[in-house]
Order: C-alpha cells, then structure tokens, then sequence
C-alpha cells in the first residue's frame, strides 16, 4: 500500500528551496512536497563574519542567515522562498564547516564529552519580504572520544562528514558519536521540518 501524497495545491505560487544542500532536499521531497532547489546568491560568509564582528548570538546568527538567503532569492522569484541555516553552538563558540578531514578531527575532539546546541533556523519569504520565521535548538551530548574512535569514524564516514558543522550526520555513522540528544530530529538535520509543515499548512501551499 503506498503511503498518501500531500502535494501543492493546484494554481498555487511556486516552492522553492533557497539552499542546495542534499539533506535538507531529501526532507522536503520525503515529506512529500514539490519544490524547486535553487543557491542562493546572499554572500554568507560576509554576512556570517560581520555579523560575528558585532558579537552576535549563535541563536540569531542562524536566523540571520536563513533570511538572507529567503530574501536573497525571493526578490527575483516568485513564490513561497525556503531559507535554512544552521550553527552549531558549543558554550557561545560558533564551529564552520571543517575543510577536510584533520578539521573534522579537531571539531570531534572539542565537541567530545560535552553538549553543544544546534540553532536550526527556517524562514519564508516572498517577494523580498519575510513573511515567517521560526529557530529550534536542540541539544546534543557526544560521548567522550578516543583518538582510536575519532580516526576509526573518519576512516569509515569519509570526505562526506566536512558537509556537516559538526563533522557528524546524525542520520548516518554519526548516530554512534551520540550518548544523548535533546530535540526535533528534523531540526538537527538543519529543517525544523514539522513547524515549516505547519506554516505551509496555514498559508494553504499543503494541504
């Protein structure tokens, strides 16, 4: 038996996913939703280090990123505009991307024993405009690591892991990093998915 379909309504404005990110394009098409997946053209990394520049919260940092990345696209396309972004917070440290897989080694070894938060900011927008905002922050704790465990995951997860703040993706090997997590799964795949469903509901794009 297949599992039901909920597409966009018929004669609605377009879907668009500002973000080429793999991951966050397989939770909307697993939620069943049609969509176009676009880059968007906002400069990150400026805004992302003038932003760190004022001292902003890791909090705000990730909504700050996921507007401009909304709004960025949906001046020039028509349409309900996705905007994500996530940051990776540990004690107000705010981790990039590692660049390979020695960086990722350094991000595990700082991440190893303690807790750190993932702020996961959505936003819509359209026409320029944003017309909702919602960040969910879950907690993990990743158990403490031995140099042996941290070389022995590198090895198996490969390159793949520098596409994650972390150095982990939580769907794969990186389940093993964990002792406890604390909030929405969707959230820390970087799409508070379930908030984004109900938005969409209201504004009438799903049904």
């Amino acid at each position: 038996m297949s599992a039901p379909a909920f597409p966009a309504r018929e004669g609605d404005v377009p879907l668009i996913l500002a973000s080429q990110s793999r991951v966050r394009g397989d939770v909307l098409r697993g939620a069943g939703l049609t969509f176009t997946q676009v880059r968007s053209p906002a400069d990150e990394d400026a805004i992302k280090a003038s932003l760190l520049a004022e001292r902003i919260a890791p909090r705000d940092l990730a909504d700050a990123l996921a507007e401009a990345k909304a709004v960025a696209v949906s001046a020039t396309a028509p349409g309900w505009v996705i905007g994500a972004d996530q940051v990776l917070d540990l004690e107000g440290r705010v981790f990039d991307k590692p660049v390979d897989l020695e960086g990722a080694g350094s991000h595990l070894r700082a991440l190893s024993g303690r807790t750190h938060r993932l702020h996961s900011a959505v936003v819509l927008a359209t026409g320029g405009s944003v017309v909702w905002r919602h960040v969910e922050s879950p907690r993990l704790t990743v158990r403490p690591l031995s140099e042996e465990t941290i070389a022995a995951y590198l090895a198996a997860a490969g390159p793949e892991v520098c596409n994650s703040v972390g150095a982990y993706q939580l769907e794969g090997l990186g389940s093993h990093l964990f002792s406890k997590i604390e909030g929405d799964y969707f959230s820390i795949l970087g799409l508070p998915l379930l908030a984004l469903l109900g938005q969409l509901r209201e504004l009438g794009v799903v049904q």
